[in-house]
């Protein structure tokens, strides 16, 4: 299982927010590209970054962090992005620029037509982030709840050739409360793309759990808080999904 650390920004800076509050940052670094340097040296086989200003405003912001952050990744490893992606343009630029894809969230929930073409243009690029309170749908950096059914969608989402889905259980998310296997299996078990598990990962007893349902479809987990407070050894946690994936 791909373990992929998460680097959010904010006004240029890596923080986490708790259920993503803007109101309710912890700053963890004032130069995000040495955290993904940290990562790095860690082990990491894959970055993820949030453009969190980007998905309130509907347009990236952070491009100066996101810029340092692949000088500092060079390639080695792909990094994926989300967070204010609304048009075939932004997703241009941030491939030309050395993203290795593109997460569309809002966007793919507003104007599927917009995600179907950006699959289509893009192919192996796009991933579909779908945030969730209860099984429905979250928008506009969470701060709208939709009456959409996150199965239901992603069933539709299914046919346009998108790389994974990325879930987030956003009552979770930040929250170090454990993460929602059950929610997480049931998405996996009714498409056949793959699931990315996101929100509320706390310490390897929450690896061990997406581990033993690896095989529904669940093909890795984003860390946040957890590795930047210091419950989860990000480099042990990496070892025992390697180790278990191998069992």
């Amino acid at each position: 299982m791909l373990l992929i650390p998460a680097i959010d920004l904010k006004d240029g800076q890596c923080v986490r927010l708790r259920q993503g509050d803007l109101g309710d940052a912890t700053i963890f670094s004032e130069e995000p590209a040495s955290m993904a340097a940290q990562w790095l040296e860690q082990g990491a086989r894959r970055l993820h970054l949030v453009d969190l200003n980007g998905a309130v405003s509907g347009t990236p912001k952070n491009q100066t962090a996101i810029k340092a952050i692949l000088d500092e990744v060079d390639g080695e490893v792909p990094v994926q992005i989300g967070g204010g992606i609304r048009d075939l343009n932004t997703i241009e630029r941030y491939l030309d620029i050395g993203l290795s894809y593109v997460i569309i969230g809002t966007a793919a929930i507003k104007d599927p037509g917009f995600l179907r073409d950006a699959c289509s243009a893009f192919p192996g690029n796009i991933i579909v982030g779908l945030d969730a309170r209860d099984g429905k749908v979250a928008t506009d950096g969470w701060s709208k709840l939709t009456r959409h059914d996150v199965i239901d969608i992603a069933r539709k989402f299914e046919d346009y050739g998108c790389e994974a889905i990325i879930y987030t259980d956003i009552g979770r998310d930040g929250m170090l409360t454990g993460v929602n296997i059950e929610s997480t299996v049931k998405l996996a078990q009714a498409v056949t793309i793959p699931i990315i598990a996101s929100g509320g990962v706390t310490n390897l007893t929450d690896i061990e759990a997406l581990c033993a349902v690896e095989d529904e479809g669940i093909e890795g987990a984003i860390l946040g808080r957890s590795i930047y407070e210091g419950t989860l050894d990000f480099a042990a946690a990496q070892d025992l999904a390697d180790e278990l994936g191998a069992s």
